[in-house]
């Protein structure tokens, strides 16, 4: 059973959350506050962490760094705060995905399950995706091509793992869109053609004529190591 821990000062958001998260099957742990939120995660050892930023002890960033002291648990973050100073501050924190409040229950439980697919163990040889231009290591979460770093933003590297957990196989359009930007998106296939533009610019070696992040015209896209 997938446990997940929600961390929100609103009562009733709590309520509702773990209403309509047992009733889905997951185990539901909750905290109020940003300290008990990192003593519950140490004990409890959530799947998921729903996170509000605006706790009354420490702001939700604060509690983002703690968390990715010692645990790599996707954290999906839930908050008022629009400005996307704020978003880009909890995402660099860490965090893996940002929902703003007021929430749709479906979104937000789509991008649950997404986080949950995407952080599922990898062992082995099979955490590090090796191709001729360069390395996905999984666990980690990192790309290296030519020995160095290459810096993805959170959408790239959200798109680049799903394919690269399904490389080999065809990912539809509509799933990538609804796994990383929810199902609000499924129909906006520009995006995908900006962000697969800006990670053939960074992976390729030739990105008019991409050997690994391949397209499937009028179906999806295809991971080719």
């Amino acid at each position: 059973m997938t446990k997940v821990l929600v961390v929100d000062d609103e009562p009733q958001i709590v309520r509702t959350l773990r209403i309509n998260l047992s009733a889905r099957g997951y185990s539901v742990l909750t905290a109020h506050d940003g300290t008990t939120a990192l003593e519950v995660a140490a004990e409890g050892k959530p799947d998921v962490v729903v996170l509000d930023l605006g706790l009354p002890d420490v702001d939700g960033t604060a509690v983002i760094t703690g968390l990715r002291g010692w645990t790599t648990v996707p954290i999906i973050v839930l908050s008022a705060r629009v400005d996307s100073a704020d978003k880009v501050q909890a995402l660099d924190a860490g965090a893996d995905d940002y929902v703003t409040k007021p929430f749709g229950m479906d979104e937000l439980l789509a991008r649950l399950r997404a986080a949950v697919r995407r952080s599922a163990v990898v062992e082995g040889e099979d955490a590090v995706v090796e191709t001729a231009s360069f390395t996905v290591d999984l666990a980690a979460k990192k790309v290296r091509r030519d020995g160095a770093e290459v810096h993805l933003t959170p959408t790239e590297w959200g798109l680049l793992e799903i394919l690269a957990r399904n490389r080999g196989r065809l990912v539809a359009q509509k799933q990538l869109l609804q796994d990383v930007w929810g199902p609000a998106y499924e129909k906006e296939t520009h995006y995908l053609r900006v962000y697969l533009a800006q990670l053939r610019r960074k992976l390729e070696p030739e990105p008019a004529h991409p050997r690994h992040l391949v397209t499937e015209p009028g179906m999806g896209y295809r991971f080719e190591p």
